[in-house]
């Protein structure tokens, strides 16, 4: 087995970015919980995540509630500050660019993001109209009115809303028609890369389909990479090419959705992949029991699924696992999976 080579990766900022559309290299995000000013406690978010995004690729963010999803698109949209690592985008680094300054960087119109819920990221105050041109106002320097109405037009068609619609505030939308404006607005400067938070989890079962439908076809037309954020793996494995799998601030596996999805090997993984609902009676491959362990300064030398996995050994206890390749695209940071030797000493 050989180690990741995202994981041996160094970059630096006067050195030519890497490879790819996105790369997350070693990236921290703390958050000081209390404690004291020798002893402080901090939850760790995320914790040494690397991972990157080719162009025109679609790749898909599992895990839990609480296991720093959210916390890392954030870090990747600027929205938050990282504690510590790199984030490369476009080969710029922009992560020391500070999330205040960042809103006005010419690069935000080209990372984008979809919020999970349509009626809370939309101004009441706002039309539709104006919810989509303002983004081309404050980014694209765009002031003429004839050419915005052009545009939102053209943006409207583009995600199936009818554009006698775009007068109407938030309270007179479907939720379905409120989800494609935020999907407009975020599309309105053609961005590279588009973060979709949850984009469907807050619609009815039939309107997601269609939304699903939608994201689909713009990806197409419109060449995009999506990181697209879900609970739901049946929409992953519809939209995504890859999928990384989340836990407790770290990924611990990495794969293409046909892998993740019939051959995932780390416990976590086949948790959850056993969870999705089924019309087939089929055995589980592997339960987790027990509370999860906690974020705030975690055992850096503990893997963090002890105390939920049944087949963690001495070994698990002592030695994190690191991102390893069993395969040309899939990844695993499990001691019971990379190291052959392991089962021997459990």
């Amino acid at each position: 087995m050989t180690t990741s080579t995202l994981d041996s990766q160094s970059f630096s900022a006067n050195a030519p970015g890497p490879q790819g559309l996105l790369t997350v290299q070693n990236l921290h995000k703390l958050f000081p919980v209390g404690g004291t000013p020798t002893h402080p406690k901090q939850l760790h978010a995320v914790d040494g995540v690397n991972f990157s995004i080719g162009e025109g690729e679609s790749v898909g963010l599992v895990g839990e509630s609480g296991c720093g999803k959210s916390t890392l698109i954030r870090l990747i949209t600027r929205l938050l500050d990282p504690t510590d690592g790199q984030i490369w985008f476009n080969q710029e680094l922009i992560s020391p660019i500070s999330s205040r300054h960042f809103s006005q960087h010419p690069m935000r119109s080209q990372l984008q993001m979809v919020f999970q819920d349509p009626t809370d990221s939309l101004n009441p105050r706002y039309t539709a109209f104006d919810t989509i041109t303002e983004p081309l106002k404050r980014l694209g320097n765009m002031r003429d009115r004839q050419a915005l109405r052009d545009r939102a037009s053209e943006l409207a068609e583009l995600v199936g809303l009818p554009s006698e619609l775009l007068p109407r505030f938030p309270h007179q939308l479907s939720g379905g028609q409120k989800a494609r404006v935020g999907i407009a607005r975020a599309i309105a400067l053609n961005p590279k890369l588009l973060i979709l938070d949850e984009p469907t989890s807050a619609l009815d079962v039939s309107v997601q389909a269609i939304i699903l439908h939608l994201l689909a076809d713009l990806k197409q037309r419109l060449g995009m990479s999506y990181l697209f954020v879900s609970h739901d793996l049946n929409v992953v494995r519809l939209l995504c090419d890859r999928v990384l799998v989340m836990y407790l601030g770290k990924i611990v596996e990495v794969g293409t959705a046909s892998e993740i999805f019939t051959q995932a090997r780390h416990p976590y993984t086949q948790a959850l992949v056993d969870a999705i609902p089924s019309f087939e009676s089929k055995p589980k491959t592997l339960a987790l029991t027990g509370e999860p362990r906690s974020p705030i300064n975690p055992d850096p030398q503990v893997c963090r699924l002890v105390g939920r996995c049944p087949q963690a050994g001495d070994r698990c206890h002592q030695d994190m696992p690191e991102l390893v390749a069993i395969a040309p695209k899939h990844h695993v940071a499990c001691h019971w999976v990379t190291d052959p030797a392991f089962t021997s000493t459990t």
